[in-house]
């Protein structure tokens, strides 16, 4: 049995982690609040989990916005999304916690002055051992949402790439994606157009996924760490988040060992107290 056919076989569990998600209702505290990686009094880091869309779509349903109301940690309101991560996609989720924070996001996501590392599994190797994907991408077609396509008239997208394991059968490799634009499916389209597409994505990858297929893997795709400059003068937050559960076995046939996986199953919460906000008063809007 190869590599490759012992991650198809390891991730068909995938089935009931489907079920486990499309049964979950609301998110709550319990849930998010040891997913703490960052908090200060302008912005929190968590941890997002795979499987769980980060706000409600047109059809409705549970989201992570549904969690964020005991995140306030003394504020008045909940925090609220700075950016969006998809729903298969796990890893670093930056929230403002006031409408300033948020404004000052913003700009710095716009802007591009956050650093975002994104680790991926890819059926395929490539032949170099890293490179830059400059490549525009335009909506696939009107009937598909947000699906995209390589489209030399569409919104120009750059992402940064280096390959950092590979199983022995090399039908799997383990990539590092820092993205320097944020289109929408950005990762996932440029490794499919370079030929080698990310593990379980049900859209782009080799074996498309409807939800029907139980056996298939889940999508491989964890945004493992980000930098965000937020304060002139003082230095950037920096913030990891530990590789999921469904994506150990892959990387530990790509070469990752556990103990470099980081693979712990609750983060590290770093806490700014300096800047953590006053428990709000009647007074305060």
């Amino acid at each position: 049995m190869s590599p490759y056919q012992i991650v198809c076989l390891l991730t068909a569990e995938s089935g009931r982690l489907r079920r486990f998600f499309a049964n979950l209702s609301v998110m709550t505290a319990l849930d998010l609040l040891p997913r703490l990686l960052h908090r200060d009094g302008l912005m929190l880091i968590i941890d997002k989990p795979a499987g769980v869309a980060v706000h409600r779509g047109p059809k409705g349903g549970p989201c992570l916005e549904d969690a964020f109301d005991p995140l306030r940690f003394g504020l008045p309101r909940p925090p609220a999304l700075a950016h969006r991560l998809d729903r298969d996609t796990s890893g670093c989720l930056v929230l403002g916690r006031h409408r300033k924070a948020l404004d000052r996001l913003g700009k710095l996501f716009k802007s591009g002055r956050i650093a975002k590392t994104y680790w991926a599994v890819v059926e395929g190797q490539p032949e170099e051992d890293e490179g830059e994907i400059d490549l525009a991408l335009g909506r696939l077609d009107a009937t598909r949402g947000w699906w995209m396509r390589p489209d030399p008239q569409g919104l120009p997208a750059r992402t940064g790439w280096r390959r950092i394991g590979r199983s022995a059968d090399e039908r799997l490799a383990l990539m590092e994606f820092t993205p320097h634009t944020g289109r929408t499916h950005q990762i996932r389209v440029h490794a499919r157009a370079m030929g080698w597409p990310l593990l379980g994505d049900p859209i782009y990858g080799h074996t498309r996924n409807d939800g029907r297929n139980e056996g298939a893997p889940p999508l491989h795709l964890h945004a493992r760490a980000v930098v965000v400059p937020l304060q002139d003068g003082k230095p950037p937050v920096r913030a990891e988040a530990p590789v999921p559960a469904h994506m150990r076995d892959a990387l530990a046939l790509c070469g990752l060992t556990p103990d470099l996986q980081n693979n712990d199953e609750q983060p590290n919460m770093q806490h700014d107290a300096k800047h953590e906000p006053l428990a709000p008063t009647s007074r305060r809007p």
